[in-house]
């Protein structure tokens, strides 16, 4: 009996180090920048993930400045705050974060059709 004892293995969790590691892990943090579709051809750009100690206000009015449209703050309860632009503004977006400094191109991601 007391080898059997012995041979069974013990429990291990091979997600215990990932989930302790998961802090270190999500360090990198992304700046999602998506398009919603609205009614016919209009879209919804929207640009989330940014560090909180950025002015949203002022990046938001130089976007509008630069792109020639509208946009809005959304303070949001899950995601925080939310830029939204109208049109579909993505390329344009992402290139204007990486020029200005605010954030680095390896950390952008891109989603929509």
């Amino acid at each position: 009996m007391s080898e059997l004892d012995v041979q069974v293995p013990t429990a291990f969790d091979p997600f215990a180090d990932a989930k302790a590691e998961d802090s270190g892990a999500g360090s990198k943090e992304y700046v999602h920048i998506r398009v919603q579709q609205r009614n016919g051809r209009k879209s919804l750009t929207t640009v989330q993930g940014l560090k909180k100690e950025f002015s949203y206000s002022k990046i938001l009015k130089d976007l509008k400045k630069e792109f020639c449209c509208n946009g809005t703050v959304v303070q949001d309860p899950e995601l925080g705050q939310v830029i939204q632009l109208q049109g579909d503004q993505r390329k344009n977006v992402s290139t204007f974060l990486v020029q200005a400094g605010i954030v680095k191109k390896e950390q952008i991601k891109i989603h929509g059709f």
